[in-house]
């Protein structure tokens, strides 16, 4: 399991062990929430919270793939009509088959997993006839931990020669770094080195087998998200953590990588601030990809397969996680997000915070399973999990653009999406079990009409999404532990009929100036481009172009930037944004001091990082203090050696100690310092790193 570094424990086995889904016993609906949380609720004024949309501010279309779902070879429902009309109905996009740590012992061909349970009716082409009546499109396992390039080549050639299914995307295992080679093990591998070198040396050969049969197909392989165990973990004899090795040795025989991420909160309040670890951590793969997936690494595309809370699992607050978790992870560049799990079988009981009974059960749909005298409901009854997928639907369909959207407060998470057709659709999530909230809605970019909205709701434990008119486009209330979904239509505002500028790009970046590039607008005529950083949610025009490119000038070193590029028609409407575009500006190259930062392990929630600190500048240098900041606010110093350390909050200081003072000039001499940080999701090194308030040239060792 990512982060634990445990198996796929319940995701792997509970109803695999038991043989089958059998409906033994049937309850009463779910309870709703709780008679206290009510009467709290009713008898105190809602909360206020101000909620911003900015629509100038992209982050991205919706890709078909991007609502997914797990599939599981144990599951003998998952390919009934009574389970195709729920996963149709939710707008399921994309299936993972045959099923996490299945994919390592599946043969396809025999539709058999020696050493564990295969239910009747889910063969290859059995799941391959659901994938086609909902409209979706299969991720699939390639056996790495039993199979042969061989045996994923004759996949390929059933799948996309023989049957013409035109299965594109094609995993090389599943979590393989769970192979016990890091000390744990519940992946099954049965090479004789069980390395990252090696995995990523056989990833080559699948690669190209599978490649030779199909060559449109795309192949994916396994990496660790950062934060999460056995990210940063280097092995005895190894010069390198897995994502390191695999990356230099594999990226450029791969289309994308695949992580998985269970955070595993201590509780429901814990699991429901996670998300926003998420946008770090997936920043730093995508760091780790730029800088260790060779040529061209940009084209490798990233797919969150495996995701849940796993905390009160078939309650509201997994729901609320799901919601928020989909739209973060999307709204980063991932191109498909896959929840764990379409069924998956109770294990034990327990009470979520709004009172609700929770089975530990993974699967977004009921097995109809005990435990001990305690039932589920009846079999493929909805879980709050499955409505919190059908609610994404109501935010936006594939082709709808994400754009940004903020709050003042962490327990109400926002996002929004411009709608094909115009119109704005905002999704709250209410993540505090007993209190309602008034929403205060404001925009940039966008007019609503003054015609009242039209709002999708899935409330606590709710048993279905309810659509209504109501509240005003500056106004909504949002009941506890509630899901909203608010669809605005535009004012009758002139729109321009200029298409987003497309491809943009970003080149000669120094640490103070970067040039954009972009394909030009369509539909129209554009008289200007205009280039802005995304502030939150308000924008800054950095340049105004009237060809294709701007360059950019008085940027702040060692400084994260995130661009949108628009063009304004001959009305002076603008177009919608680009895709969004991120850099981060260099440091000075010659400057009068420089820094080597180098992170040498790590073992997911801290690491070690040794820096080595020369003076460049003509003066030597007596006495020295060196400062910088974490760039994620779940990082913060825990120790460190060589020098007095001291952090609050993010920044930190380390200064000089009576022995390594002393800095020579030019170089003569440097001193070698080093700390111990704390991590909480991702752990990205700091951009920049001054010497006595001097900006040093920096450099990161890997």
């Amino acid at each position: 399991m990512s982060g634990g570094g445990f198996s796929s424990g319940s995701r792997f086995g509970t109803l695999a062990a038991a043989g089958l889904l059998a409906v033994t016993g049937v309850v009463a609906a779910v309870p709703g929430g709780s008679a206290a949380a009510s009467t709290a609720t009713a008898a105190t004024a809602a909360a206020q919270v101000d909620v911003t949309v900015n629509t100038m501010e992209g982050l991205g279309t919706i890709p078909a793939t991007g609502y997914g779902l797990n599939s599981a070879v144990w599951d003998s429902q998952m390919n009934t009509p009574a389970v195709q009309g729920l996963l149709g109905q939710a707008g399921i996009g994309m299936l993972r088959y045959p099923g996490g740590s299945y994919g390592d012992i599946y043969d396809w061909q025999t539709n058999t997993a020696p050493g564990g349970y295969v239910a009747p009716g889910t063969d290859f082409d059995s799941f391959m006839g659901t994938v086609k009546k909902i409209g979706a499109q299969p991720i699939l396992i390639a056996n790495y931990g039993t199979g042969t390039p061989q045996e994923a080549a004759d996949w390929v050639q059933y799948a996309n020669v023989t049957k013409g299914y035109g299965d594109k995307y094609w995993e090389v295992g599943n979590e393989n770094y769970g192979n016990g080679y890091y000390g744990n093990g519940w992946e099954a591998d049965d090479h004789s080195s069980k390395s990252p070198a090696t995995y990523a040396q056989n990833v080559i050969q699948y690669s190209k087998a599978m490649k030779a049969v199909d060559p449109t197909i795309k192949v994916g392989a396994v990496l660790t998200l950062p934060g999460n165990w056995p990210d940063g973990v280097v092995a005895a004899g190894d010069s390198a953590d897995w994502n390191r090795q695999v990356l230099s040795i594999a990226g450029s025989a791969v289309d994308f990588v695949i992580v998985h991420w269970y955070p595993n909160g201590g509780g429901a309040a814990t699991a429901l601030g996670e998300p926003v670890q998420l946008p770090g951590e997936l920043a730093q793969l995508r760091s780790e990809i730029s800088e260790y997936g060779g040529a061209g690494a940009s084209r490798l595309g990233i797919a969150l397969t495996e995701v849940n809370a796993g905390v009160d699992e078939d309650t509201q607050p997994d729901a609320l996680f799901g919601a928020d978790t989909y739209l973060t992870a999307l709204e980063q560049g991932v191109f498909t997000v896959d929840w764990w799990d379409t069924h998956n079988g109770p294990t034990q009981i327990s009470t979520a915070p709004d009172g609700a009974t929770d089975y530990d059960d993974w699967g977004v749909l009921s097995s109809g399973a005990c435990v001990g005298s305690v039932c589920e409901p009846a079999m493929n009854t909805p879980f709050p999990s499955y409505f919190a997928i059908s609610m994404l639907s109501k935010l936006g369909r594939p082709g709808d653009q994400m754009v940004r959207a903020g709050t003042d407060l962490q327990l109400v998470a926002a996002h929004a999406v411009k709608q094909a057709d115009g119109n704005l659709a905002v999704m709250l999530v209410n993540k505090d079990p007993a209190n309602s909230y008034t929403v205060n809605l404001h925009y940039a970019g966008y007019t609503p009409s003054t015609a009242t909205p039209t709002v999708y709701t899935y409330g606590d434990e709710g048993t279905a999404i309810t659509a209504a008119t109501a509240g005003t486009s500056a106004v909504q209330t949002l009941p506890p532990y509630s899901i909203e979904t608010v669809v605005l239509t535009p004012s009758g505002n002139p729109v321009s009929i200029l298409t987003a500028p497309g491809s943009s790009a970003v080149s000669q970046v120094t640490g103070t100036q970067a040039t954009v590039s972009w394909t030009p607008s369509t539909g129209g005529t554009a008289t200007r481009y205009e280039v802005y950083r995304q502030f939150g949610t308000t924008s800054e025009l950095l340049a105004e172009s009237t060809s294709t490119s701007a360059t950019i000038a008085n940027l702040v070193p060692g400084t994260g930037y995130t661009l949108n590029v628009l063009a304004t028609d001959q009305n002076g409407d603008l177009s919608p944004p680009s895709d969004p575009l991120t850099f981060t500006t260099g440091t000075p190259a010659a400057g009068t001091c420089a820094v080597d930062y180098q992170v040498t392990t790590g073992w997911g929630n801290g690491y070690v990082a040794s820096l080595t600190v020369t003076d460049t500048g003509p003066a030597p240098i007596d006495g020295w203090s060196l400062t910088f900041t974490f760039p994620s606010a779940g990082e913060s110093l825990s120790s460190g050696w060589n020098a007095n350390w001291s952090g609050t909050g993010q920044n930190v200081e380390a200064t000089s100690l009576s022995w390594n003072a002393n800095l020579a000039a030019d170089g003569g001499n440097s001193a070698s310092i080093g700390f111990v940080g704390n991590n909480t999701g991702a752990y990205p090194s700091p951009a920049a790193i001054s010497l006595n308030g001097t900006i040093c040239t920096t450099t990161y060792s890997s």
